[in-house]
């Protein structure tokens, strides 16, 4: 039998144990032939009509996933040469000579690789249709695209995927010249110490933490600390909140356990103490692996939350800032499809407000009003005369004072009542403008200014009018805006973002449950013998399978929440920073990260009670 032949039958024999990861490897290597077919892939840009941006974000997504993909590669393949060491032992001590057994290992690992390339690329091409429709729609527009293939896509794909499996199959090569052959045997019963709670290192950690949540929701205009720190500030948020993380799990979760230990009302219920022993017994290890996964799933959480959150925004974002379907300064076109049309007369004043000058449109209140109507937002009844309303949705109170209150001087005084942060016209046509009666509006010097402000009819092509218009208009009609094209803009570079984010994200889920999986599956592997013990002691089905489930529910739930929390203070300093709500999409995006996180933790628990029953019918 060939070394070849040996590697196969064995990863034949191994497959339960090998799935998950292969799983990964597949899912992964799917969406980096997505993203690299749409970076050699022209059709995307002809159907939607974008530039060569989407080809640069599948570039930079593409390595970005490459770097976690090896990273994933060689966390995961510790952990099964940690289960294959006794098998390795076994066959040196029968007289099979080093460089065949590792001749073995790189042929498995290879193997390993190449099923997985294959199967990735293939399904990536079945896949194809199905996930560029998917960015087409999240893009906005109402497309379904083909099957797509890429030669390019392929040789990249194989070239790099084959250069990462060699590498890695030469790791698996190398680890049987790296131990002798007594190592190689109590591989599986290096276990852990019993840690020591430290006072001084628990404080440090939730004094980490605490701080970085501090600095999360600091003010990026008005916080000491970002003056301070300038470029540095996230960095230091970051580096706060991991070096905390760790030391939650290594002392903090030591302080928890061995309180919930010495409670007898809880450690003497069922198989309780049993479950926090194991814990303590392996916390060290663990606490390395727990603040890696609560990284992972908080930046997964925090960069999705984010994306989805400015996406579930976009219909908002257009409609306070350009409210109207088209407008633009000068004289009229004719516009098919049109519902209202307005010829908007303004007054642009200078006015004088604490030594400085501004100048702003000015607008009849009788105008405002139509609008106003038109638009579902709220009158102005009355107003006396020298008062007027500022319209302003770029006011931020971070960058300047309110104005409400102020007395402004030109050829008349011009005291304003409020100011609101809303608009009525474009604000990429007019800027903000001042609302005044008509008395104060004919008293007012000011240079005039003709706007035409067009909607268009329910059902109407507004993309198509709008191309139309922008090539009819003259160098005399300046300033023209256009609520279609700047939905197609901001859409179409969120869908994509929110493409690239989403499926970043569900690599980076199924790679963070794969490293979990095997944690726990090499735990339950080496502590197999000990749970045979109980049963033989009395302990039925149900309460083992409730122990394990415990035990297994504390370190998936642990860095989860750890996770969860972290990604809610980075949020709230992200919407704090953009003045926008993004609680309802961000509330979503965890709920489906719990949801498919929750699939591991039963996939998990299964089978390590797999395990421990297999244990027992062979004892």
């Amino acid at each position: 039998m060939t070394l070849f032949n040996l590697a196969r039958k064995n990863l034949q024999r191994n497959f339960s144990s090998y799935f998950l990861y292969i799983a990964s490897m597949v899912f992964s290597i799917v969406i980096y032939f997505t993203f690299v077919t749409l970076k050699y892939n022209d059709d995307i840009s002809t159907l939607t009509g974008t530039s060569q941006k989407i080809s640069s974000m599948m570039s930079a997504s593409s390595v970005i996933l490459l770097f976690f993909i090896v990273v994933f590669i060689a966390y995961s393949n510790s952990f099964f040469m940690k289960k294959r060491k006794k098998e390795v032992a076994l066959y040196s001590l029968l007289g099979v000579r080093k460089q065949q057994i590792g001749l073995m290992l790189f042929f498995e690992n290879l193997f390993i690789g190449l099923v997985s390339l294959v199967a990735g690329i293939a399904i990536g091409f079945l896949m194809s249709k199905v996930l560029l429709t998917i960015l087409v729609r999240l893009m906005g527009y109402s497309l379904t695209a083909g099957f797509v293939f890429s030669s390019e896509a392929v040789i990249n794909t194989v070239i790099v995927f084959s250069v990462l499996f060699i590498f890695t199959s030469l790791q698996g090569y190398r680890v049987i010249y790296q131990f002798k052959l007594i190592d190689l045997f109590h591989a599986e019963k290096q276990g852990e110490a019993m840690p020591k709670a430290s006072v001084l290192s628990a404080i440090i950690g939730v004094l980490s933490v605490g701080a970085g949540y501090y600095l999360a929701l600091e003010d990026i205009m008005t916080s000491m600390w970002w003056r301070i720190l300038s470029i540095a500030m996230p960095i230091v948020i970051i580096g706060l909140t991991v070096f905390g993380t760790y030391l939650l799990f290594h002392s903090v979760s030591v302080f928890a356990l061995q309180a919930m230990k010495k409670m007898h009302s809880f450690s003497w219920k069922g198989l309780n103490l049993i479950t926090t022993s194991q814990l303590l017994y392996r916390i060290r290890g663990n606490a390395k692996s727990l603040t890696v996964i609560a990284v992972l799933s908080a930046t997964t959480i925090t960069a999705g939350g984010a994306v989805f959150g400015l996406y579930y925004n976009i219909d908002k974002s257009i409609n306070d800032n350009t409210p109207v379907t088209f407008m633009w300064e000068g004289e009229p076109l004719e516009v098919p499809q049109v519902s209202t049309h307005h010829t908007l007369a303004t007054k642009l004043v200078t006015f004088t407000h604490n030594e400085s000058e501004r100048q702003y449109q000015v607008l009849p209140l009788a105008t405002y009003n139509e609008l106003a109507q038109e638009q579902g937002k709220e009158k102005i009844t009355t107003m006396a005369t020298n008062e007027g309303v500022l319209l302003d949705p770029y006011y931020d109170e971070r960058f300047s004072d309110k104005l409400t209150g102020a007395d402004f001087i030109a050829n008349v005084p011009l005291h304003l009542t409020s100011q609101e942060t809303y608009a009525i016209t474009n604000m990429s046509t007019t800027g903000p403008m001042i609302i005044v009666n008509e008395q104060t509006y004919e008293a007012l010097e000011g240079e005039p200014t003709t706007y035409q402000a067009y909607t268009l009819q329910d059902g109407a092509d507004g993309l198509a009018i709008s191309r139309e218009l922008d090539s009819q208009l003259t160098e005399a009609q300046q300033d023209f805006t256009s609520q279609p094209a700047a939905y197609e803009d901001i859409m179409s570079a969120m869908g994509a973002m929110l493409f690239v984010g989403s499926f970043l994200g569900l690599v980076f889920l199924t790679a963070t449950g794969s490293i979990i999986y095997f944690k726990i599956v090499s735990e339950a592997e080496a502590d197999k013998d000990k749970y045979t013990i109980l049963y033989k002691i009395g302990v039925n089905d149900a309460q083992m399978l409730k122990t394990i489930s415990a035990q297994v529910g504390i370190i998936f739930g642990a860095p989860l929440a750890a996770g969860l929390l972290h990604a809610t203070f980075a949020l709230l300093g992200f919407s704090n920073l953009l003045g926008m709500s993004i609680t309802k999409p961000v509330l979503v995006w965890m709920a489906a990260y719990i949801a498919i996180y929750g699939l591991y933790y039963i996939f998990t628990t299964r089978a390590f009670y797999k395990i421990v029953k297999n244990a027992r019918g062979n004892a």
